[in-house]
């Protein structure tokens, strides 16, 4: 039997797509590494076990699906009837036994896939709208997802790091966060220089700008919030002994 293959052609959409599975195989690698007890193992997010970044990834897949459900048929399937919704669903997904857990995420994962791989081409530009109230076409669900397994496989705390994530997840996540401080006017002052990539974010001609400036992952990893290894910042937000790099501003 011939295995199925997405509909779509474009070779962009294809590539993205790729690396949304490939990120979905690294999570569940890192997942996999774990046993059930180290499941009840803080993760790097405040306030969240292991167990919440696991159901959180299972909810997500669903979420995205519905998304993906809706480009297909036009019968407009929401990712969650609302944020308190979602967060007691990952609350629930939580307390759910390892096997059941580790369930969710393969079967989600499964059928997210399924739903990218039959969505015909034309469906792909169909407008659907996620929870912030965004309206995207439904090419976006794969960078919604890309940015999820990828980003919360490191907030496993297994062993994975931001050096781990390909470089383009990078340099489109930092897009994405430096945007959102651009869109709240959180980032007046501050200029990012990712040093080996060539890229600068920000108003660099203001002497009084605090410049952070690091390598690629590092610097995603600070500006995500999770962590500041690898960075270092000059100007009026740098710590005056160690020219440490002050907390980054909120982006989610």
């Amino acid at each position: 039997m011939v295995a199925r293959q997405d509909q779509t052609t474009d070779p962009e959409l294809l590539a993205a797509l790729l690396q949304a599975r490939r990120g979905t195989a690294f999570f569940a690698r890192k997942l996999n590494e774990l046993s059930d007890a180290e499941l009840d193992g803080a993760s790097l997010l405040p306030g969240w076990t292991r167990r919440h970044i696991t159901a959180h990834i299972g909810y997500n897949a669903r979420a995205i699906a519905r998304l993906v459900e809706w480009a297909a048929t036009g019968v407009e399937t929401p990712m969650y009837a609302s944020t308190a919704v979602r967060d007691h669903e990952i609350d629930f997904g939580a307390t759910l036994s390892p096997i059941a857990l580790r369930h969710l995420f393969d079967h989600s994962a499964v059928h997210l896939n399924v739903e990218w791989r039959d969505l015909p081409e034309d469906a792909w530009h169909h407008t659907v709208r996620t929870i912030q109230g965004r309206e995207v076409p439904a090419t976006e669900t794969v960078w919604m997802r890309t940015r999820e397994v990828w980003m919360h496989a490191v907030d496993l705390a297994n062993g994975a790091s931001f050096a781990d994530i390909p470089a383009p997840v990078l340099e489109r996540l930092l897009a994405d966060i430096t945007g959102a401080w651009k869109t709240r006017g959180t980032d007046a002052g501050l200029v990012i220089e990712v040093t080996d990539r060539g890229i600068t974010f920000g108003d660099a001609t203001p002497d009084s700008a605090t410049v952070v400036s690091g390598p690629l992952a590092a610097v995603v990893e600070w500006a995500a919030g999770r962590g500041s290894g690898g960075v270092t910042a000059t100007g009026p937000g740098a710590a005056a002994t160690n020219d440490t790099a002050p907390a980054a501003p909120k982006w989610i």
